[in-house]
């Protein structure tokens, strides 16, 4: 195998494809990333845990195609790591040279034949914009859970029906849904599947930048898998197996009493009165009319509290929140002002953001925070 390729264009595709790689394989060669040279001039880079998959092609000027197995994460420190030259790389013997003007390393290969079988691309079921989804996704995954314990709410849920697709999530206290359109490959598609945040999110970052994104689902033939695709790259991953609780009914009907508050603003406040929180203390807001008054800290300890501009509709109330939580939500919001929509002081709130302070409401986002019950 030989080929000379640009330094830029091979690292770009190397740190993309082997990012999903274990820290610790089961096995050596999943540390590995395979290299495909093609006699028309392309190279393929592929990587595999046996969960998510990754592909790679870029164009190449190959000399002698053939196929090699070198370890991912220091193909991609020394790709990172070269001049801004041509790199050639050869393979000599049982080893590989990559030489890029003055630079010259030498890897170790590994046996390609151990390698597993990548899955195939499942049939294409349509395309997103990518920064929409890129923003879409990140708004929802803030309320999936990072406990490994609970692998289902680890996953976000993704609902298709003909050109909506909704996403939700939840950790248990908190839960995000965002409603967006897409192009569907059938016009009466409709499907359901549940993607590891982590994998969403990685695919959405690193591919959202490219245009329109291709979704492509199998479900209940099988292995269920979700695969998507933008520039010549192309990721998969299996799905979370499973039957996710029923939470869009926690949502409420209707709500009494509801108040408009600056996103921005909020989110300012909050962060420096939860400076005087201590680790899972609330902080308290207070609605009343013209004003919500943050406070955190009670007794001996360190207090602090601020007022704000607010308008309410409804009785006046008190509810106190996670800091965190509550700064995940209004960071989740893109709109100048934040509603929040209240059943009972001790029942979740709903957030969702707008345009303007006398204007409706956008329901494309909604984010749902339980409060903490706090002493009067």
């Amino acid at each position: 195998m030989r080929f000379r390729v640009e330094r830029d264009v091979l690292a770009d595709a190397v740190t993309w494809t082997a990012r999903s790689l274990p820290t610790r394989p089961p096995v050596p060669v999943l540390a590995g990333v395979r290299i495909e040279a093609d006699s028309t001039g392309s190279i393929q880079l592929s990587s595999f845990d046996y969960e998510v998959s990754a592909r790679s092609q870029i164009p190449a000027d190959v000399s002698e195609p053939g196929t090699v197995l070198v370890s991912g994460r220091l193909l991609a420190e020394i790709s990172r790591a070269l001049p801004a030259k041509p790199v050639d790389v050869v393979l000599e013997g049982t080893k590989v040279v990559v030489t890029c003007g003055a630079s010259r390393f030498t890897l170790l290969t590994m046996p390609v034949e151990d390698y597993p079988n990548l899955p195939a691309m499942p049939p294409v079921s349509g395309t997103v914009d990518g920064e929409e989804l890129t923003h879409a996704v990140a708004q929802v995954s803030v309320a999936a859970s990072r406990d490994d314990t609970l692998p289902l709410l680890t996953g976000v849920r993704v609902e298709i029906e003909g050109e909506k697709v909704t996403l939700l999530a939840t950790d248990r206290y908190r839960l995000a849904l965002r409603e967006l359109t897409w192009k569907p490959a059938a016009p009466d598609i409709s499907t359901v599947a549940l993607v590891r945040a982590r994998t969403l999110s990685d695919a959405a970052k690193s591919l959202g930048g490219a245009g329109d994104v291709t979704v492509a689902l199998s479900t209940g033939g099988g292995v269920d898998l979700i695969g998507f695709e933008a520039a010549g790259r192309h990721t998969t991953s299996l799905l979370v197996d499973g039957d996710y609780p029923a939470v869009r009914r926690l949502f409420p009907d209707e709500t009494p009493i509801h108040a408009v508050v600056g996103t921005q603003q909020l989110a300012d406040a909050a962060k420096r009165v939860a400076l005087v929180a201590e680790r899972n203390t609330p902080i308290r807001l207070s609605f009343s009319e013209g004003q919500v008054v943050l406070d955190a800290g009670q007794g001996d300890d360190a207090q602090a509290s601020e007022a704000l501009e607010a308008t309410l509709v409804g009785e006046e109330i008190s509810v106190a929140f996670n800091p965190q939580f509550l700064l995940d939500g209004l960071g989740a919001l893109d709109t100048p002002f934040v509603r929040l929509s209240f059943t009972h002081p001790n029942k979740p709130v709903e957030f969702t953001g707008q345009g303007s302070l006398e204007g409706d409401d956008d329901q494309n986002y909604r984010y749902l925070l339980v409060p903490i019950r706090f002493a009067s």
